[in-house]
């Protein structure tokens, strides 16, 4: 613990003491939101709201829960990430487990689920029970929220790491949504055997970072994400392109394929679908911060069209 921390009496630790206290340590390991985090913590540890910690100011922590608060400080002062000390994260207004082996949900990811849904609602009548494809899915994340969304769907999910799939699987079973979702191992479109076997909607938020940006990263990504959901290759598009190349052998005619990007990466992507003749003119998403963020093709029809 840091050096100036006094040797006093657990009982003197209240509650007001320790956030203040935390938030200061944090505060000068860097960590941008250190009041925030020092609440957090502790309401985690507490297993109480952040607001019940200004009702009971001058409460104090038994022995134990002193020295556990001392450590997940200590944790998230070498940057440590949040989600990983709490073992959770919101998205779409739903709890998920997080642990160490999957990547920790972004709320700009939201985004590509908002184009799904519009997509698959614009069409429900024609294809009501609509069959989804999600690459990549760490956690479980995009499909627990889409099946959530559209009661109708049935929806196959990839990755590459069991760990992952393990999470996603108890996110699903959390939701219970365990049902609607089918999880394989596998490397993209790896798992899929038969090619006969299309899907009227394909999504994924693949790794994208360039390969030589891990420095340029916070270190909460750069030293605790799993590096496997986050490295892109060279210039961070070697998945976004065999994802693009690869997608149409399991679009139906007139699906859809929607993919996250990484900044500067939209373009390239949209050129690289738009040079296809498989594809519709595709179209670029931006963010609610004005960053391109999702690129959205559509497959031609059966007649070409």
């Amino acid at each position: 613990m840091p050096e100036y921390l006094p040797q006093l009496p657990t009982n003197f630790w209240t509650i007001d003491k320790l956030i203040n206290w935390s938030t200061e340590y944090l505060k000068q390991k860097g960590v941008d939101s250190p009041r925030l985090d020092a609440e957090v913590l502790l309401s985690h540890l507490l297993g109480i709201e952040r607001l019940e910690l200004y009702l009971d100011p001058d409460r104090s922590l038994n022995q134990t829960g002193f020295s556990d608060f001392k450590s997940l400080i200590r944790r998230r002062g070498q940057r440590e990430p949040l989600q990983y000390l709490t073992g959770k994260q919101e998205f779409w207004s739903l709890n998920f487990k997080i642990t160490e082996d999957v990547l920790i949900p972004r709320p700009e990811t939201e985004l590509l689920v908002e184009e799904a849904v519009k997509i698959i609602s614009e069409e429900s009548s024609s294809v009501p029970k609509p069959r989804i494809l999600d690459l990549g899915t760490g956690c479980g994340i995009i499909s627990i929220a889409l099946a959530k969304e559209i009661g109708s769907a049935r929806i196959l999910a990839t990755d590459i790491s069991r760990t992952a799939l393990e999470v996603a699987r108890e996110n699903a079973a959390r939701h219970r949504l365990e049902d609607k979702i089918l999880f394989l191992c596998g490397n993209l479109f790896g798992p899929l055997k038969d090619d006969r076997l299309c899907f009227n909607l394909i999504i994924s938020n693949p790794p994208y970072i360039p390969s030589g940006g891990f420095g340029q990263l916070e270190p909460e990504v750069r030293d605790f994400e799993p590096h496997q959901a986050l490295n892109g290759g060279e210039e961070g598009l070697e998945f976004l392109h065999r994802i693009a190349d690869q997608a149409d052998r399991f679009l139906l005619p007139e699906g859809w394929l929607l993919l996250e990007v990484g900044e500067g990466q939209a373009e390239k992507v949209a050129g690289l679908l738009k040079e296809s003749p498989r594809y519709q003119t595709p179209m670029i998403v931006k963010d609610y911060s004005g960053r391109p963020r999702v690129v959205k093709a559509r497959k031609k029809s059966a007649g070409g069209s």
